[in-house]
């Protein structure tokens, strides 16, 4: 017995990419290099282990792919990747290399602190001072809260964190931290060895006072960012002199006016 079947049988189906449509990310700036984006509470960046589907990450690259800069159908050797990570509940700046080349560049100026990253937060208690500058030496194991020592210990790596204080009152005060290292929950683990933690940060800080101001998340935002970069000669040169910076909304909602 023969069996003939239509040509169009044997015709490939066109390769298609399903994936839900992400809402575009906010951007502050944007070049031939990179992208800029201001992340909002409750993103992650990658996903995570509470398993959402809308993480910034996504949103970048469906942001690109939808501009031209990217095609996802292509085999590339580079995809489009974010230079700088954020908790889920920390805002603020994240920075989008569209090449490998800018993804290089920004990682080494990351490592060699050419790029200034501040925050603003709220304490739940007066730091000890209105201006420090605090080494200290910093632990970090899966599923477990950060911890800090004092002194150098076996599995701990040194942290340096500057603080000022610009405002307090009460028993609140918004405070301007500059990291000079970058390790996970640096500022919320540090803040509280102060006996100052962050406000809404039920993991390193008071539930109690939380729940006395009816805040669910640490109030911290990474809201200032400056480029030192030379102006010309850097794959970077344009954004010399450049800085960016916003007031995050949780200081006006705590009294508190910049």
């Amino acid at each position: 017995m023969q069996v003939y079947l239509p040509d169009e049988f044997f015709v490939s189906a066109k390769k298609t990419v399903s994936q839900m449509h992400l809402p575009k990310p906010e951007i502050i700036y944007e070049d031939a290099n990179l992208v800029l984006m201001k992340k909002p509470v409750n993103l992650p960046v990658h996903a995570d282990d509470k398993g959402s589907s809308d993480t910034l990450q996504g949103r970048f690259l469906q942001y690109l792919a939808a501009s031209g800069c990217y095609d996802p159908e292509q085999e590339q050797s580079f995809t489009p990747a974010l230079c700088n990570r954020l908790d889920r509940n920390t805002e603020g700046f994240v920075i989008g290399a569209k090449t490998a080349a800018a993804l290089r560049c920004v990682n080494e100026m990351i490592r060699e602190n050419h790029v200034v990253k501040q925050y603003f937060c709220i304490t739940a208690g007066i730091p000890p001072k209105v201006h420090d500058t605090v080494h200290a030496y910093h632990r970090r194991q899966e599923g477990r809260p950060a911890e800090i020592s004092q002194t150098a210990r076996e599995g701990f790596r040194e942290i340096i964190t500057e603080y000022e204080v610009l405002q307090k009152h009460d028993d609140l005060a918004l405070v301007l931290v500059t990291l000079h290292t970058g390790r996970t929950h640096q500022i919320r683990v540090q803040m509280a060895a102060l006996g100052a933690p962050l406000l809404g940060d039920n993991r390193y800080g008071n539930r109690a006072v939380n729940q006395k101001y009816h805040e669910g998340h640490q109030l911290l935002a990474a809201c200032r960012l400056r480029f030192e970069v030379p102006p010309d000669g850097h794959l970077l040169s344009d954004l010399c002199g450049r800085a960016f910076g916003y007031t995050p909304d949780f200081c006006a909602r705590h009294g508190f006016g910049i």
